[in-house]
């Protein structure tokens, strides 16, 4: 009995009333977590109803994932309850979303049937912070729009606007959408077809001409070609060629495929694709209607 009367109990008994282990806690009185309220004339610990109390508080704690030292804060006083549950919260809130790329870069390996090289790129592209990312996107733009002060001023704010924003817990088809698309982004090849496409823009405008035309061209092609293909009009038929008349005139039409496919051909039209996905944005409008005067115009070409 303590000094008030009140009961003591060994450690065994203690464990057989809380169900946990005499080592357990053992440990834990020795951490310094569980001081003993008494000794018995052995020098055997005596705990308390107290003691077992505590020891619920300490478990419950533990079994939050708690580290010792933290347990110890609480129960000084020094911390409370609700802050040490906020840190944690936002600690595992971060590791599910490292655990959800995980995940996704995963199964973005199975998908591609990765080797280790490409695996190993896949998984650093992927772990990128969100201003990595970005970066990889304006030395994109900053490269496509270089010296050419004659561009669209409506396409060269679209085009300056472009913004890479994956998600914290990306889904695998994000994750795959991001890491082509950041190939697509530093493949030479790529740059140098956008910048062509930026070039064409910026000589086919007159110095002070207003901007705006480029986007009165993409609307007047959507309103000629939709209503077209909803007849069945098929690009390589003979009515394609009233569609092109009315769309470029009398336009030589290999200088107008040049610069159409330099703005408007699979690869342009899988970029914009990858950037919606990523984004989580929805597909690029009219990409048919565009592949639609493409195709039309290569099964004139050289006639």
């Amino acid at each position: 009995m303590n000094d008030d009367g009140t009961r003591l109990f060994t450690i065994g008994e203690l464990a057989g009333a809380t169900g946990l282990s005499v080592r357990t806690i053992r440990f834990w009185s020795d951490e310094g977590v569980l001081a003993p309220a008494a000794r018995s004339s052995g020098g055997y610990r005596l705990y308390d109803t107290a003691s077992a109390a505590r020891l619920e508080l300490i478990r419950t704690l533990r079994e939050l994932g708690l580290g010792l030292e933290e347990v110890r804060t609480v129960l000084a006083g020094e911390r409370t309850v609700a802050e040490v549950a906020a840190t944690h919260v936002a600690a595992l809130d971060a590791r599910i979303r490292a655990l959800k790329v995980t995940r996704a870069v995963l199964s973005t390996v199975a998908r591609r049937g990765a080797e280790a090289e490409e695996m190993t790129l896949v998984n650093k592209l992927a772990r990128l912070s969100a201003a990595e990312r970005q970066r990889i996107m304006e030395e994109f733009v900053a490269e496509t729009l270089h010296g050419l002060d004659t561009v669209d001023p409506d396409i060269r704010e679209r085009i300056r606007r472009t913004a890479v924003d994956l998600a914290e817990d990306p889904t695998p088809e994000e994750v795959d959408a991001w890491v082509e698309l950041a190939e697509m982004l530093q493949d030479p090849q790529f740059r140098a077809q956008m910048r062509r496409a930026v070039e064409f823009n910026a000589a086919g405008r007159r110095p002070g001409e207003p901007g705006g035309r480029s986007l009165w061209f993409a609307k007047r092609l959507v309103e000629l070609v939709a209503p077209a293909r909803e007849r069945g009009i098929e690009p390589t038929g003979p009515g394609a060629e009233q569609v092109l008349d009315d769309l470029f005139g009398d336009a030589d039409r290999a200088d107008v495929l040049e610069r159409m496919t330099a703005g408007f051909d699979e690869r342009v039209a899988r970029y914009r694709e990858l950037l919606a996905v990523v984004n989580r944005q929805p597909a690029p409008p009219h990409a048919e209607d565009f592949a639609w005067v493409v195709a039309a115009l290569r099964a004139r070409a050289g006639r």
